[in-house]
């Protein structure tokens, strides 16, 4: 069944592309959930995505101020400068031509000031707002740690991923073939700073799919091929150290952060839930024949 929102209609099929997107991370974090139950609440979890987005998207072509045509097209040219293809482009923004770049680009920028004209003013995480966080959660920062290093080949608009996939597996061949890994890194890796030597890591301090790899590999161990948003990468642990917890000095930047993001969220979360008080939504609309 297609949706109203404001006189706009969505249909299932789009309903359906956000289930589809959400579903690898959603099914992994509810997979003890009765299959069917899960099923109708993904729908309607994606249903209510879509409705947030619509709304947002209708608020900021309503009262935000359009961006000059120089600009973006200036914007695109930049973008075109760096992009080999630029279908690789239509791709990425999920558009068919120029126009649709443009269109996009726009919706981008001014989406963009709308949330920081919401932000501002915000204010910061006290001292004492830091402290109760750490105090109410002291084993997110009892961190594991370990000596890294690792190769890596980045995947973006300089390199795309067939290339960086047959570079890292060559590097991977030659590892098994029994080269040492510290010459494989000074032969292959786009990360050329230390020969690739990460130096003492504890958890949280890199993306999740990275430390899912190091932090279960004993000392000595090197990975097999793996992928994180960043490109491939292969790494090595060459020692790891008994569990610390991080003192409160060490870790409130990042409380800081953490209380601000929640905040920031808040305040989106706050503007959303009054468009949608203030919106007409009809929500069981007969999809089009």
């Amino acid at each position: 069944m297609a949706v109203l929102v404001n006189g706009e209609r969505i249909e299932d099929s789009s309903i359906h592309k956000e289930a589809e997107r959400l579903r690898p991370d959603y099914e992994k974090a509810f997979m003890d959930m009765n299959p069917q139950e899960r099923e109708a609440q993904l729908l309607d979890w994606s249903r209510e995505n879509v409705i947030e987005r619509t709304l947002l998207r209708q608020e900021v072509k309503n009262n935000e101020p359009e961006i000059p045509k120089e600009q973006l097209e200036s914007i695109i040219a930049v973008l075109k400068k760096e992009c080999k293809d630029p279908r690789e482009l239509y791709k990425e923004f999920e558009v068919q031509d120029d126009e649709g770049l443009k269109q996009s680009i726009e919706l981008i920028i001014r989406t963009e000031r709308k949330i920081e004209k919401l932000l501002k003013g915000l204010p910061k995480p006290s001292n004492d707002d830091i402290r109760q966080y750490y105090n109410q959660n002291k084993a997110q920062f009892t961190a594991e740690r370990v000596r890294a290093a690792h190769i890596v080949k980045y995947v973006n608009r300089q390199t795309d991923e067939p290339v960086a996939y047959q570079a890292i597996h060559q590097a991977n061949s030659e590892l098994k073939q029994g080269a040492s890994f510290e010459t494989v890194v000074e032969k292959y890796t786009d990360c050329t700073e230390l020969g690739g030597d990460l130096g003492i890591i504890a958890r949280s301090q890199m993306v999740e799919e990275f430390e899912d790899v190091i932090f279960n590999l004993g000392a000595g161990q090197i990975s097999e091929v793996f992928r994180t948003r960043f490109g491939f990468h292969i790494a090595k642990v060459y020692a790891r150290y008994p569990t610390v917890t991080l003192s409160l000095e060490k870790v409130k930047d990042k409380i800081t952060d953490i209380l601000k993001k929640k905040m920031h969220e808040d305040a989106i979360y706050k503007f959303i839930d009054n468009l949608k008080q203030n919106a007409q939504i009809e929500k069981s609309i007969p999809d089009s024949k």
